[in-house]
């Protein structure tokens, strides 16, 4: 595979960056939720999806919009017969994820539009959470829901998204558990499967990317995009959702296949998002050399062709750098019920003591030291989010701190 890994490397120093105003924002919306549910061939899902729905008293005026992917399992009947109130978009023919919700988000009314997938199941208060961090964080692009998985099953996605890595050989973003009492911290991206966006700004940026096919990394893309213009992302812990995980992708795709598109599309996000040359040089060949050592040769041969297609996106406003040390993992947010905010340095993320939880409005902890690009970050981002209250700066106590183990 050294002949497909020398070609990606050298197409990928030829990328093409184009930049182009942001879309209108349009028309002030009246305030409410659209619910968008893609679903293909998932009456079944559909039933247990909209009855959890339906049990939940929104804050605010919402509708149901499921996106009827290409169905031959009467889908579209059963909605008009048992949920009159849900309006039905219908695609003859299966679309993906993207092309799908976007019909789905071209239909909304309301000024937020929540994505939801029909294997995820919200709990009591999921939609209040998420519209509540709405409240409480300036310029807020998309609240994002904690996801659960049922009894037994291994848990693959938290919410907490972040990009690290553990070994070179991982792929590059994850999810992280949250620590106890963690919530509104600021995370690279929120789920498509379970997210809440404001419209305005989702229309801006153009809805979902449709390049990514048939599914995968569209929703990095859009947390990555949103980040460009300043509009963050954060993480809710109140907003519960139970995911039945890939329940309707595998039906139609082998978990090789699944790997496939998640790689290819990781390579399109790349090229279509990154802006920075020096990070997307980074990335791009951290990417490349990742598929070459761990023997994926699909990717492998498609990563030229796609850093050669080059990329447009719109004018950055917001440093790459500065929002990837906050959403690497090294910070968390700990709401609590004092005054002012206390931004403290610690070895490992852990729980705030209690009484600190009294005496501030909330804790920023950040892994590391003061010299660090997170604690930078961190700092800016603090000041921003919290404009009226002073912060102030410290070290977690040695007695706040986790045991070490012996």
């Amino acid at each position: 595979m050294s002949f497909w890994h020398s070609a990606a490397r050298l197409a990928g120093a030829f990328r093409i960056r184009r930049h182009e105003a942001l879309r209108p924002m349009g028309a002030e919306r009246e305030r409410g939720i659209s619910v968008v549910i893609p679903s293909r061939n998932g009456r079944a899902l559909l039933e247990t999806c909209l009855a959890k729905i339906d049990a939940q008293r929104a804050p605010t005026p919402y509708e149901i919009i499921v996106v009827d992917n290409g169905s031959d399992d009467g889908s579209a009947a059963w909605l008009a017969e048992a949920w009159a109130r849900v309006r039905t978009v219908t695609a003859e023919a299966p679309l993906s994820f993207a092309r799908a919700v976007n019909r789905g988000i071209a239909a909304a009314r309301y000024s937020h539009v929540c994505l939801l997938n029909n294997d995820m199941l919200a709990e009591t208060g999921f939609f209040t959470a998420l519209w509540d961090a709405f409240e409480q964080v300036p310029d807020l692009f998309c609240a994002t829901a904690q996801i659960r998985f049922p009894a037994g099953v291994r848990r693959e996605e938290t919410g907490k998204a972040v990009m690290a890595a553990d070994h070179p050989d991982d792929f590059p973003v994850r999810c992280d558990e949250a620590i106890d009492g963690e919530d509104l911290t600021w995370v690279l991206y929120g789920s498509g499967g379970c997210s809440l966006y404001d419209a305005s700004k989702l229309a801006a940026l153009g809805n979902v990317d449709e390049a990514y096919e048939p599914a995968y990394v569209e929703d990095l893309d859009l947390g990555w995009r949103a980040w460009q213009q300043g509009w963050p992302t954060v993480y809710v812990a109140g907003a519960v959702v139970e995911h039945r995980h890939r329940a309707t992708t595998s039906r139609y795709y082998t978990a090789a296949e699944l790997d496939r598109v998640l790689e290819i599309n990781y390579l399109k996000f790349l090229v279509r998002c990154i802006d920075s040359r020096a990070l997307f040089r980074r990335l791009w060949g951290e990417a490349v050399d990742r598929l070459s050592r761990t023997g994926r040769p699909p990717g492998l041969r498609a990563a030229a062709g796609i850093a050669l297609e080059g990329s447009r996106g719109e004018h950055v406003r917001f440093s790459e750098e500065l929002f990837l040390a906050l959403t690497n993992g090294s910070v968390a947010v700990f709401p609590g019920s004092g005054a002012n905010i206390l931004l403290a340095t610690c070895p490992a993320l852990t729980a705030p003591p209690a009484d600190w939880l009294r005496q501030f409005a909330a804790i920023v902890l950040v892994r590391g030291d003061r010299d660090g690009a997170a604690y930078n970050a961190a700092r800016l981002l603090a000041a921003w989010r919290w404009p009226a209250a002073s912060v102030t700066t410290s070290a977690l106590p040695e007695s706040a701190r986790p045991a070490r183990s012996r």
